[in-house]
């Protein structure tokens, strides 16, 4: 079997593909990432616009403080979009470079087995421990892969469920603030 046989190109072919799907998915997760960020600044600059021109033409410190107290229910709301978007983009980018990890591996689990098999067939007598031995360090992977893909599925669960908790929590006090009256400053003289 020479290098540049048809196994060996198909196989070099494979992890090229392999190679680009996941950079594609990691590049698709940054720009997302990427406009969301520059949707959030646009959104930001336009807001604190409004906000300094409603500021500006207050005449009472009364009205500056309500006006203030107003601004903050919003960005908080806002805050809590945002993380809540990075959340989707970030667990959505590493589920699906998570499949296409999981197919590869399987593909090249199925190759090493293959050649393990091929091996043992033309193996000389006696080297069946050593076939043996083989098979259990591969069966032994892919036990630890399985273990392993299947508790960054619960760790990204409980992430969510941590988060969704902290944001609804989050909202709660914030939409409660927003309804307390805002404090007067009442100056001495």
């Amino acid at each position: 079997m020479t290098l540049s046989s048809p196994e060996h190109i198909a196989a070099a072919k494979a992890n090229v593909d392999a190679f680009f799907g996941l950079t594609g998915k990691i590049f698709e997760g940054v720009e997302k990432l990427a406009a969301l960020n520059l949707q959030a600044v646009r959104a930001t600059l336009a807001e604190t616009r409004e906000n300094m021109t409603k500021v500006s033409g207050t005449t009472e410190p009364q009205q500056w403080f309500s006006l203030q107290a107003g601004f903050i229910a919003p960005f908080a709301e806002k805050s809590l979009s945002y993380g809540r978007q990075v959340f989707d983009i970030a667990s959505t980018t590493q589920s699906e470079v998570t499949h296409l990890a999981q197919t590869h591996y399987e593909r090249y689990n199925d190759r090493v087995q293959a050649l393990v098999e091929e091996a043992a067939k033309h193996a000389p007598t006696g080297s069946e421990a050593a076939i043996a031995a083989w098979k259990s360090a591969i069966a032994a992977t892919a036990t630890l892969c399985e273990t392993l893909q299947k508790t960054g599925q619960q760790a990204v669960k409980i992430a969510e469920s941590n988060f969704e908790a902290v944001t609804a929590t989050a909202s709660k006090a914030v939409r409660n603030n927003a309804g307390q009256a805002p404090v007067a400053v009442v100056a001495k003289r």
